[in-house]
């Protein structure tokens, strides 16, 4: 079975095919990273009209190397994320499955994110996956391919946001997670003991609103501080309490396998700091290749793939869903 992907529900467009959930066909992702940088973030309304600029061009792309007559399934992000953008996918995944009389399967996207770390390693279930990325960062029990369960999620800031605001408050460039990551390399980790919110607390939520404010505050103070020396301090703590809090859960749970998704899970300090751990407790652990831990169609696709399987079906009043949770479908 052949899956037609198609990913809008931020700021990258993307489309892909791939077969029996496994072997990619195409993958095609156009990044707006450069039309937002000056901003210092997504604005959502021409993320809108980039997704509909682009789009057209990768799907021509695609079906150049994939003829439409060989696609068998439509899998679309229909949440979370900006609304404005999910339609623009929603819509034309619409059109091509009732040109086409193909079903069509609405996928979550944080759904899509745990499937992304297959295309590159496999993972026996049941698993620990710390989802962690721009506007998300929650703890999640995978038992199989679409069954979940949500044990923790941030209470306020994500840790992608808070790696984007603090970029912001140290003049670093857009998106926060690697400008932090590159200018960390010249710093100190241990230069200044910023807080780790809720490490210590028997939940599996995070909170990193507090540590964002402590930074603000500390530059405010400080506004000679060596940046390198803050951000590298910054990173590490968040670092700290991504990795101690997510093994913690698999501990708790009986559970050897933990798993890394989402952008901010290609931090570098993140990787290596999760290879210690798995390492001192004899777990296992595993990361998406670097160019599966942005948002892509391919993940959204093997998503698709097993939702169908599963019986899961959408129909044509299929809508945008900003704040889908993972507890939601």
């Amino acid at each position: 079975m052949k899956v037609l992907g198609i990913e809008t529900s931020c700021d990258e467009t993307a489309v892909a095919v791939v077969e029996d959930g496994e072997r990619i066909i195409v993958n095609l992702v156009a990044s707006q990273i450069d039309v937002h940088k000056k901003f210092g973030g997504v604005v959502p309304e021409i993320a809108s009209r980039q997704h509909v600029s682009n789009i057209k061009y990768l799907l021509k792309e695609t079906f150049d190397i994939v003829p439409p007559r060989e696609i068998d399934l439509v899998a679309v992000t229909h949440g979370p994320g900006l609304v404005g953008a999910l339609l623009v996918g929603i819509s034309v995944a619409k059109g091509i499955a009732m040109s086409m009389d193909l079903p069509i399967v609405g996928v979550n996207h944080l759904l899509g994110h745990i499937h992304s770390v297959f295309f590159s390693s496999k993972v026996e279930f049941p698993f620990i996956a710390l989802l962690v990325s721009g506007g998300h960062t929650e703890i999640v029990y995978v038992e199989d391919e679409v069954t979940v369960k949500v044990l923790g999620r941030t209470v306020d800031d994500a840790a992608g946001e808070a790696f984007d605001k603090v970029a912001r408050v140290l003049n670093l460039d857009y998106p926060g997670g690697p400008a932090i990551q590159k200018a960390a390399k010249e710093g100190k980790p241990n230069f200044y003991k910023f807080p780790r919110p809720l490490l210590n607390s028997k939940d599996y939520n995070f909170s990193f609103a507090g540590l964002k404010t402590s930074v603000l505050y500390f530059m405010r103070d400080n506004p000679k501080a060596n940046v390198s020396d803050v951000a590298a301090s910054f990173q590490e703590a968040v670092v700290d309490v991504l990795v101690k809090k997510t093994f913690r859960a698999a501990r708790d749970h009986g559970v050897r396998n933990v798993v890394f998704v989402g952008g901010v899970s290609a931090n570098k300090m993140l990787r290596e700091k999760a290879k210690d751990q798995a390492e001192k407790w004899k777990y296992n652990v595993y990361f998406p290749d670097i160019s599966f831990c942005t948002d892509n169609a391919a993940m959204i696709a093997r998503a698709g793939y097993f939702l169908h399987k599963k019986g899961y079906t959408s129909d044509m009043e299929l809508n945008a869903i900003p704040n889908l949770t993972l507890d939601k479908g």
